[in-house]
């Protein structure tokens, strides 16, 4: 290791170590907690059945979900705010901190070019922040996996599972981590770019949770007549509920038939309807999702380290 990378090493290496020692201490309390969950689990003979199924309800179940689910939860909102994390207190620093002590004037009298300069800092930083969002996902999933989706344990599209696990969290350090330099190069001093990072950040993040459900269409489960529906089971319900006309047109439950049993059965032949409908997400789609949200952050992390090099180049020139 020499030159450019090796600068980055010296002057990043304090961040990494820390880092490195924080998920040492989260992966061994993770350990220790699972370890104890799964004790239960043996001794009860408890098996989980997805969903709010009344086979699943017991001692047992309670004892275990009562004493695992919160932490789970936890970690899954450290999983959450690691982007932001990583694009405050990682990205912002990484270039504003040399522009705002006018430290970078050195560095580019070694020999190294902007974008040399650039690549070995920002490259450095992006493989830890993947990395330890990687690590972070892993634990969280492990964590999560024995109890997943069961009564009212953490479900798949909650956001402390969601935000967490799967690709996209990668994706997001990534997008994070170049967005806070981005705001470094832009505002010269540290703070500032700490405050416009986190605004940044944290509106992307609420943008792609707001709009998520608009990228694919929901499974519509039909259940004729007064017949018993379908468990919603680890499904993520949208809450649209309704009647269905013989020609497939849909009415919601909140403006006709609201209802149930004997009335609702009236309602039904009253109106023609003769099915009933619900749309929910699968838990298959949770890939589908992920899938989404990985390509939007690298989109956008991409576009924003085009923005940085261009300016850098301006900058320096």
């Amino acid at each position: 290791m020499k030159g450019a990378l090796w600068l980055a090493w010296r002057q990043q290496r304090l961040l990494i170590l820390a880092g490195t020692l924080l998920l040492v201490g989260c992966a061994v309390w993770v350990a220790y907690q699972r370890s104890g969950m799964v004790q239960l689990i043996e001794e009860y003979g408890w098996v989980p059945c997805p969903g709010w199924n009344g086979e699943c309800e017991g001692p047992a179940t309670f004892e275990i979900m009562d004493e695992n689910t919160g932490r789970i939860r936890m970690l899954g909102t450290l999983g959450l705010a690691v982007p932001a994390l990583i694009g405050v207190f990682w990205g912002a620093p990484l270039i504003g901190r040399e522009l705002e002590s006018g430290t970078f004037k050195v560095a580019l009298t070694q020999g190294v070019g902007p974008r040399g300069w650039f690549a070995a800092r920002f490259g450095l930083a992006a493989l830890f922040a993947v990395l330890a969002s990687a690590v972070v996902a892993a634990l969280v999933a492990w964590y999560w996996l024995p109890i997943a989706n069961t009564l009212d344990g953490p479900y798949w599209h909650d956001a402390a599972i969601y935000n967490a696990t799967g690709p996209a969290p990668l994706a997001g350090a990534l997008f994070a981590l170049a967005a806070g330099t981005l705001a470094g190069l832009l505002a010269r001093k540290v703070l500032p770019a700490m405050g416009a990072a986190f605004g940044v950040i944290g509106t992307v993040m609420l943008a792609m949770t707001f709009f998520r459900t608009s990228w694919i269409d929901p499974e519509t489960r039909i259940t004729p007549g007064m017949t018993p529906k379908r468990r919603v089971g680890s499904a993520w319900s949208t809450g649209e509920f309704g009647y269905l006309t013989p020609d497939g047109r849909e009415f919601s439950i909140n403006d006709v038939c609201r209802t149930s049993g004997e009335e609702a059965r009236l309602c039904m032949e009253e109106h023609g309807f003769v099915s009933r409908f619900h749309k929910v997400y699968p838990s298959g789609d949770f890939w589908t999702f992920q899938w989404i949200d990985t390509a939007l952050y690298l989109g956008l992390a991409a576009v924003l380290i085009a923005v940085t090099l261009t300016v850098l180049r301006r900058r320096t020139a």
